[in-house]
């Protein structure tokens, strides 16, 4: 089976978020159910630096602009951590790691958003994305691609299951998945005319939204089904508190609706190999992960405690509901936990946590910025992962941390819902917990559940059994895959009926 993806980044050549890891990680799975994938990526200027020293597998064309569309690389790059901001940090990815990727060269006088808050283009003029990209390079006929169906990934892709819709090939299947409805590319009806679709695209069974072009809500139109990133948020999003002014669309969809939910590289995050952290660990000799947490705590200067060490890796931002978490700060020390951030986001959400910081030296240590490995060792060396966020389609955080045994303390929502079991009275007793949920999401229902953790990590038994019992969470993308192989074979199976 023959698949081309669209995505606006992927790991380990960029990354913003957990959009990159899917990108780069799902294709990989697919190959052990026979289906090989291609993945189209924008042509970022540090991406295309980096792909000049790999060594290419097969070259399917040019693009307009004559840099060439690879479909397979492998090289030095691959070594490197992914790009945030165009610079590399240090190594965490397998030097033999292949991810077909093939960079689409995009006009240079524009900036290309990877984060979904996209910038307004010009006045009169179409945002860049990789939907446009595929359209002006005409992937089908330019790049002689045939894939047997098309799997896109959120806004920046969504247009084009739109222009195979009106012209470029209704015939082939389509996929498009929904990674974070909040971000929907909705642009001003004058970009209209450059996007090069009949004027009679530009209608409700279209792209038109509420009198402007909706790059998503185009997206879920024409594309022949949707995904979404966990069971829980597909049902969550066929209502108007979560479904952001498309539920109608998706509910009239929903018997093309799915939800997957994502897995992680069980390559990249094992706690057994990982090359971020101080000291190497399995389910079998957990003491080893002391020497994480000391090493952590001194990364933040943290003094010791009696209490957990609880860690945040987030953006901070209401989505994720750290100003719910900057209101249980000084309770949460008084409990006698620990925290340490790692992040950053909303400026007065920042200054929120660098004031308690400040407040509490010692107990409470902030680093606003972005970096990956730290985020492995911060996974390693906590007790627990705190996530209150008010909605969460899938959360990969929460993942990493059950298969590090930082025990995940999670919203009940979303993908949050779906992959963490709640440490009630009958699931310890089953000895089936895995960490602690709560909901509705308020700050007095996130204190009861530190409260509860707090309690939790004063019995030493029941907490080592919840991080065994974590760790053996089905995690990677083995069951994921699977299902994503079988939606692609419904859908291929109905394009002769």
């Amino acid at each position: 089976m023959q698949v081309l993806s669209v995505t606006s980044e992927i790991y380990p050549l960029v990354k913003t978020g957990g959009l990159a890891d899917v990108g780069g990680a799902l294709p990989l799975a697919l190959k052990g159910h026979r289906v090989s994938v291609k993945t189209l990526v924008p042509g970022y200027p540090a991406v295309m630096r980096a792909i000049e020293g790999a060594t290419t597998g097969e070259i399917t064309g040019q693009s307009r602009s004559g840099h060439s569309m690879i479909s397979s690389a492998q090289g030095p790059m691959f070594s490197k951590s992914p790009m945030q901001a165009s610079t590399f940090s240090s190594s965490i990815a397998p030097p033999s790691m292949t991810v077909p990727a093939a960079p689409m060269r995009m006009p240079p006088a524009r900036t290309i958003s990877t984060t979904g808050a996209a910038s307004p283009p010009s006045p009169g003029r179409r945002p860049d994305c990789p939907a446009w990209a595929c359209q002006r390079d005409r992937w089908r006929n330019r790049h002689r691609l045939r894939p047997d169906l098309v799997h896109v990934h959120d806004w920046q892709a969504a247009m084009v299951p739109v222009y195979m819709r009106y012209g470029e090939a209704p015939e082939i299947p389509s996929l498009i998945t929904i990674h974070n409805i909040a971000f929907q590319g909705r642009f001003s009806a004058d970009i209209f005319p450059h996007l090069e679709l009949p004027a009679h695209a530009f209608s409700i069974d279209g792209v038109e939204y509420y009198g402007d072009v909706g790059f998503l809500k185009g997206g879920l139109q024409a594309a022949w089904a949707i995904s979404t990133v966990s069971p829980s948020y597909a049902e969550e999003i066929l209502t108007p508190e979560y479904g952001m002014g498309l539920e109608g669309l998706l509910t009239y969809r929903s018997d093309d609706l799915t939800g997957i939910v994502n897995g992680i590289d069980a390559d990249i995050w094992n706690p057994e190999t990982d090359p971020n952290i101080v000291a190497h660990y399995g389910a079998g000799n957990l003491k080893s992960r002391e020497r994480n947490k000391q090493a952590l705590a001194e990364r933040f200067g943290l003094v010791e405690g009696d209490g957990p060490l609880f860690c945040v890796i987030s953006r901070l931002t209401l989505q994720k509901g750290m100003d719910l978490l900057a209101e249980t700060l000084d309770e949460l020390v008084a409990m006698g936990g620990r925290l340490a951030v790692l992040g950053s986001g909303d400026r007065d959400l920042e200054n929120l946590f660098h004031a308690a910081a400040i407040r509490h030296p010692g107990s409470i240590g902030v680093i606003a910025a972005y970096d990956e490995p730290l985020s492995h060792l911060m996974q390693a060396g906590a007790d627990a992962i705190l996530i209150p966020s008010r909605f969460e389609p899938c959360g990969l955080t929460q993942l990493y941390g059950l298969r590090y045994g930082c025990l995940p303390v999670v919203a009940r929502t979303g993908g949050l819902n779906d992959t963490v079991i709640d440490a009630s009275s009958a699931a310890i007793a089953a000895k089936a917990a895995t960490g602690f949920s709560f909901g509705p999401v308020t700050t007095d229902n996130l204190r009861r559940a530190l409260r509860r953790t707090v309690r939790l990590y004063k019995e030493p038994k029941l907490w080592t059994a919840m991080q065994k019992q974590g760790m053996k969470s089905e995690v990677s993308w083995e069951g994921s895959a699977a299902l994503y192989a079988g939606l692609y074979s419904e859908l291929i199976a109905r394009k002769g009926t």
